[in-house]
């Protein structure tokens, strides 16, 4: 309370200080925006909708199909933020690019791209624009460090039984299985052939059936099958690709689908090449593909602890594909450079059988004394493991080829002595003619694939094991790598508090100057704990209240203070000095900043404290005023 008399002072000045609830303002890593402006006129219908990978594992893309040449978006919201299902006002909005589709396919294409991904978060999202959305759908981003699973699916070729249904209905299954059985998997990598004709869209339609494929990113890889027209562009949108014509057959990107692209995710650098490009006389071929690989090694590979490399044609298969002119020119082309690039495993598909090859270093098979089918390989320097993957959806499958002495690298075609009925480069061939799939683990240090029936066969039921290998990587030879695992800190947490007894802060009896009454003081000190791993910012603001007695008030810009830090400690600087507002000015009846930190700061803790002065006009109502300091902490 304050008393002022006009003739001399008398009675107490006081200011009582609350303390106000602490409210924080927590940082989100999205770009909140309002949803999209209305289109009226936007009818559109929206198919095909793919969640596709990103750059790295903070992004997905989303890619589809519309009846309409119109601005459209992605919108995208943590699902526990949906209100009964629905989206609110405000959400996280990405704008879609796109073309017009080739005529066969009709319509045209939008993608866009989702960034700032957070992890462990259930994400909804839909596509289209405001009052014409389609479907929401959702994806769960996992640790983005660690461990992690994805699955690799050979040619699911829909179509190519001559029955589009039949086929679906086998990837479909397929899909079914495997996610059913490994529903924390990361990503869905392909390896290629997504359908029999190239631009048939009933195809597409079928191979885009199951609802996995909105919910799991789907890793695109070109097939032969997809490569002679622009659909498998259109419906798949890849990161870091290359479009040069180089990375297309014959250099024809006027009409075809083509290019390379590569991505890491967590621990592993993925390179996917068009493989359909391999005669350098009429395009970039191998010779661009191997430089495009060492390329991305050399840039990108020290950021991975794993490199894999994925593309249609399997140059170390067992079926009717093994003797292909091509791939007998790949066997030379390929392995000196994936070896000497230190690539763990490449992954394939084309032939429609199972495989998995001996490690193979420039070529030739590095370790004579490795025995087929070892579940438990230690690459040396140089060694690398080829997979074959076969049908999916069991639209077709080939015969298991005999060795023979054709080829140009390493034994050729021959017989592996170690067992004449296989090829000499294969550990593992199998042709069961049933859907399949491969599973891969990357752990710290090995990757654990496994070839997993999708339906049984004569050998086993669904979902046990055609193969199994665990694959432990070279190391520095001479020396010894050592690794550590950085757990996430804990959280932590920020807050304040009154220290000590929460007393009245009392300015005595107003001192009359000249002129004006004056008081001086200080308030109780505010101590701050600050314990987050994030280093994040954070204030200490404070506000006035007008002083009252009863009826009586005066103003509490009448109060000024000069803030300072009593005791050192979690990045504390002190706020600027706030005079009275008895020479004009807005004193404390704004906010001001007792005390803050800045990105980046030590934890700890710190003792703020501030000098209060309060100087009045001699015309103010004698009284004993009273007014509150709220005080607000923000925490980034």
């Amino acid at each position: 309370m304050l008393s002022v008399a006009t003739s001399r002072p008398h009675g107490r000045a006081a200011l009582w200080l609350s303390a106000a609830a602490m409210s924080a303002a927590l940082a989100f890593s999205g770009v909140l925006v309002a949803t999209a402006p209305a289109h009226a006129t936007d009818t559109a219908s929206y198919t095909g909708i793919v969640l596709g990978v990103g750059a790295n594992e903070t992004q997905r893309t989303v890619t589809w199909y519309t009846s309409a040449d119109s601005a459209q978006v992605v919108q995208l919201a943590p699902t526990s933020a949906l209100a009964n299902g629905e989206f609110v006002a405000s959400v996280t909005t990405f704008s879609a690019t796109g073309t017009a589709n080739i005529a066969s396919s009709g319509g045209f294409n939008r993608h866009a791209t989702l960034s700032d991904l957070q992890a462990n978060t259930q994400y909804s999202y839909r596509v289209g624009s405001d009052g014409n959305w389609s479907p929401t759908y959702s994806f769960k981003t996992q640790s983005f460090e660690g461990d992690f699973d994805f699955l690799f699916f050979g040619d699911p070729q829909i179509g190519a039984s001559g029955n589009v249904a039949n086929d679906q209905a086998g990837w479909v299954d397929t899909m079914n299985v495997a996610l059913n059985a490994n529903p924390d998997t990361e990503l869905l990598v392909s390896g290629g052939d997504q359908v029999e004709t190239a631009n048939t869209e009933a195809q597409w339609d079928a191979f885009l059936a199951p609802e996995q494929l909105r919910s799991y990113p789907w890793a695109a890889t070109i097939g032969n099958h997809d490569v002679g027209g622009k659909a498998y562009e259109q419906h798949f949108y890849t990161p870091n690709t290359d479009y040069s014509a180089d990375y297309y057959r014959a250099g024809n990107t006027a009409t075809e689908s083509g290019g390379d692209y590569w991505y890491i995710y967590k621990d592993v650098l993925f390179i996917d090449l068009n493989s359909n490009s391999y005669n350098d006389a009429t395009g970039g071929g191998d010779e661009a593909h191997v430089q495009y690989v060492t390329d991305v090694v050399k840039a990108h590979g020290a950021d991975a602890k794993y490199t894999v490399l994925v593309y249609h044609h399997s140059i170390y298969s067992a079926a009717s594909h093994a003797k292909d002119g091509d791939n007998k020119v790949r066997r030379v082309d390929f392995p000196t450079t994936f070896s000497e690039l230190g690539v763990d495993l490449v992954l394939q598909g084309h032939d429609h059988v199972y495989t998995r090859s001996y490690e193979i270093k420039d070529g030739e098979k590095a370790n004579p004394e490795e025995q087929p089918g070892a579940n438990e390989v230690f690459v040396g320097e140089g060694g690398v493991i080829y997979m074959t993957a076969n049908s999916a959806s069991g639209s077709k499958y080939y015969n298991i080829t005999a060795p023979d002495n054709s080829g140009t690298s390493g034994a050729g075609n021959g017989a592996d002595p170690l067992n004449p009925s296989s090829y000499w480069y294969n550990s593992v061939q199998s042709q069961e003619r049933t859907r399949s799939y491969v599973k891969v683990q990357v752990q710290a240090d090995q990757l654990v694939v496994e070839g997993i029936r999708s339906e049984a066969s004569a050998n086993g039921g669904v979902e046990s094991k055609i193969d199994s290998v665990t694959i432990h990587p070279h190391h520095a030879d001479g020396g010894q790598d050592v690794q550590v695992v950085v757990p996430t800190a804990a959280p932590g947490e920020f807050g304040w508090t009154i220290d000590g007894h929460n007393g009245l802060v009392d300015l005595g009896t107003a001192e009359e100057k000249d002129g004006y009454f004056e008081a001086k003081g200080a308030i109780n000190p505010i101590a701050v704990s600050d314990t987050r791993s994030s280093l994040s910012p954070w204030s200490i603001t404070s506000v006035l209240s007008d002083f009252s007695d009863g009826d009586k008030t005066f103003q509490a810009s009448y109060l000024g203070w000069t803030p300072k830090v009593v005791t050192a400690g979690a990045g504390a600087v002190a706020g600027a000095a706030v005079s009275s507002g008895f020479d004009g000015g807005a004193g404390l009846s704004v906010d001001r900043v007792l005390g803050a930190a800045t990105q980046g700061h030590d934890k700890g803790e710190a003792l703020l404290g501030a000098d209060l002065d309060l100087k009045l006009p001699t015309q103010t109502a004698t009284g004993s005023y009273r007014a509150t300091l709220t005080i607000t902490a923000l925490a980034g």
